[in-house]
């Protein structure tokens, strides 16, 4: 990935926070059969290995998990949200008429090496932490205990568990910081007018940390 020196995000706690609130990650793998390309909820273990570990899993009629190997390297995609840029919303754009469109981002890349859990304790765990993290904000949370033990244990039969240890994270967050400060904000508070909140709000905050630092 492309990440000019404005753009990088390379503190290891806010690629963690991201990956943390956007969990659905876009595993690329180079097996036996070439490249392929799966979208996976993870769990990050942030204090686990090196730089952290990841876990998933994926279904057992899915042949990625024979498909790559113990050891072989991957990369997972996650993405916190994007938003067209107007033009018209840099207030320089009305004095010289030199802005062009772009979009704007936030991504980490986590580059990792891969371990292939197909075993019940495993699994079962996984599957019970995701099941916490993701049921906590319902009304009436689901919890594995409310279905009968031999159906849940059928289901965690037919899933086999993903470890991925990482290796390398790659952060960008690209909310116009190359441009002024009135230019960041303009352009942020038309997002949060149009609902577009999560590159919007990102935007008003780099202006804010871009106007600390001049």
């Amino acid at each position: 990935m492309y990440v000019p020196p404005h753009f990088a995000e390379s503190r290891p706690e806010a690629l963690h926070d991201l990956i943390n609130k956007n969990p659905l990650g876009i595993l690329f793998t180079n097996g036996k059969s070439g490249l392929d390309v799966n979208h996976l909820p993870f769990e990050l273990h942030a204090k686990e290995g090196q730089q952290g570990v990841l876990h998933s899993h994926v279904a057992r009629a899915n042949p990625i998990w024979q498909d790559i190997a113990t050891g072989n390297e991957v990369l997972i995609v996650f993405r916190a949200g994007d938003a067209y840029i107007a033009p018209n919303w840099y207030p320089s754009k009305v004095e010289f008429k030199k802005q062009v469109p772009s979009w704007n981002y936030m991504v980490a890349h986590v580059y990792g090496r891969v371990t292939i859990r197909d075993d019940e304790r495993y699994v079962r765990g996984m599957v019970a932490r995701l099941t916490r993290i993701h049921e906590a904000k319902q009304a009436d949370p689901w919890k594995m205990t409310d279905s009968p033990k031999d159906y849940i244990d059928m289901m965690l039969k037919m899933i086999v568990g993903i470890e991925i240890e990482i290796t390398r994270l790659v952060g960008k967050s690209k909310l116009s910081q190359n441009k002024e400060v009135r230019d960041i904000l303009g352009a942020g508070n038309a997002l949060n007018a149009q609902g577009k909140d999560v590159i919007g709000d990102a935007m008003l905050a780099a202006a804010v940390a871009k106007a600390e630092q001049a």
